[in-house]
């Protein structure tokens, strides 16, 4: 049986796995604890996000994830990185990286919703290291992806995180054409 969901089903239930997926990544962001007074002036004891938290999206398809991202986090400093992959090699090169100019001294949202092989992610994760992220700073937030690519991002970068909703043998690369409307 082959399912056909239309394009604005399709956007509404990715925006709403993407915003858990988000929501998650910023529960494992630093923080600390602090004092928050309520419009009745009572007293809560809560936490907040330590300075310096930004998202880097990977265009195209993670650019879906940045309004998740921006519906937590209004004022967020949002990053892009252009990686381009070989049809025949899928061997992954950067064409075009944007941050914050400290983006060093930041905890990283690295936005990726599917994961097919781990060359594009580790490109990304290179260029930000080359700008001084370290990688126990870089959250990687990501919707599918393979075994094969989680394990060939883990063993180049041992120390960043990963979230995702959903490993599983095949991904769906069809994912950016469905959400942006361009298949």
């Amino acid at each position: 049986m082959v399912w056909n969901t239309s394009r604005s089903d399709f956007k509404f239930y990715a925006d709403r796995l993407i915003r858990l997926v988000i929501e998650e990544s910023l529960n494992k962001l630093p923080y600390t604890e602090c004092e928050v007074v309520t419009p009745t002036g009572a007293i809560y004891k809560g936490l907040k996000y330590g300075a310096g938290n930004c998202g880097v999206s990977i265009v195209r398809s993670g650019e879906a994830m940045e309004q998740g991202l921006r519906d937590c986090c209004r004022s967020i400093r949002i990053g892009k990185i252009l990686v381009e992959s070989d049809t025949d090699t899928h061997e992954a090169h950067v064409v075009y990286a944007k941050f914050p100019e400290d983006i060093a001294r930041r905890q990283v949202l690295l936005m990726y919703p599917i994961m097919s092989t781990g060359n594009t992610v580790k490109q990304a994760v290179n260029v930000l290291k080359q700008h001084g992220v370290k990688e126990e700073r870089i959250i990687l937030s990501n919707l599918f992806c393979t075994p094969a690519a989680v394990q060939a991002v883990v063993d180049h970068v041992p120390k960043m995180k990963i979230l995702t909703s959903e490993l599983h043998p095949v991904a769906p690369n069809h994912f950016g054409q469905k959400y942006f409307g361009t298949d």
